[in-house]
């Protein structure tokens, strides 16, 4: 895993470095810290990463600029400041967790297993998605959002009207940043699970509107997915 860690204070950011080391052993293929946040913006442009450490106050800067330029991102944020009134609004934008300071080890470790962990999903599901369009960076509604689709290191968005929007973030990692209404089906969609009307033999067709409808591959999790589903829209109207 690749990791930059963006924090001002000096002992605090030898600590999240130091857990970053027990925590992840080997797993870890690089670690860089920056100070300042034009560095960090720096950084971020010129150097891949897998996740940001983020904190929200970078010597007077104001972190959350930084969060707002990079949200589109291939990697995962998390966010590690005392600025708690700043969590939801973070979260909005798509953070995997806020660890507020001061933190545990034990807290801290939770925050990297959303990121190490396959079926590991935010703390809070995310409002907006970002991507980069004309460079500049977009924010496109999770309601708005019918399925994604895998496109090899990307995803592309699907949205009710039928438009397509390519996220820097692989499927995978997009996937844990949506709400549980999304459910991956197959290997290459996640598709939002209220906008499924039916399933046939090979295929699930899904529908947001009367206007649109789509067919996917699926595997066997889809059934079980569907058959949760029904039952509970049948004990809905029942009640």
């Amino acid at each position: 895993m690749r990791i930059l860690i963006v924090e001002d204070e000096h002992l605090i950011a030898r600590r999240l470095e130091r857990f970053c080391r027990e925590i992840l052993g080997e797993r870890l293929e690089t670690l860089r810290v920056v100070t300042a946040f034009d560095e960090a913006s720096a950084r971020l442009a010129e150097m891949p990463i897998d996740l940001l450490l983020l904190d929200l106050n970078l010597n007077g800067r104001n972190g959350m600029e930084l969060l707002q330029a990079s949200v589109a991102g291939s990697f995962h944020t998390i966010i590690v400041s005392a600025n708690v009134e700043q969590a939801l609004k973070a979260f909005e934008y798509g953070v995997l967790d806020f660890v507020p300071k001061p933190f545990t080890p034990e807290r801290f470790a939770q925050a990297l297993k959303r990121v190490t962990d396959a079926e590991g999903r935010a703390a809070h599901a995310a409002k907006f998605l970002a991507v980069r369009k004309y460079g500049n960076v977009k924010l496109i509604p999770i309601d708005e959002v019918l399925y994604a689709q895998g496109a090899g290191a990307y995803a592309e968005l699907v949205l009710g009207d039928g438009s397509r929007e390519l996220h820097d973030k692989t499927l995978e990692k997009l996937h844990a940043l949506l709400p549980p209404v999304f459910e991956r089906i197959h290997k290459s969609y996640v598709v939002r699970l209220t906008a499924v009307v039916a399933l046939h033999a090979q295929e699930a067709t899904t529908r947001l509107s009367s206007r649109m409808e789509c067919a996917f591959p699926w595997d066997a999790r889809v059934t079980r997915i569907y058959a949760k589903k029904s039952a509970s829209a049948a004990t809905t109207n029942c009640s």
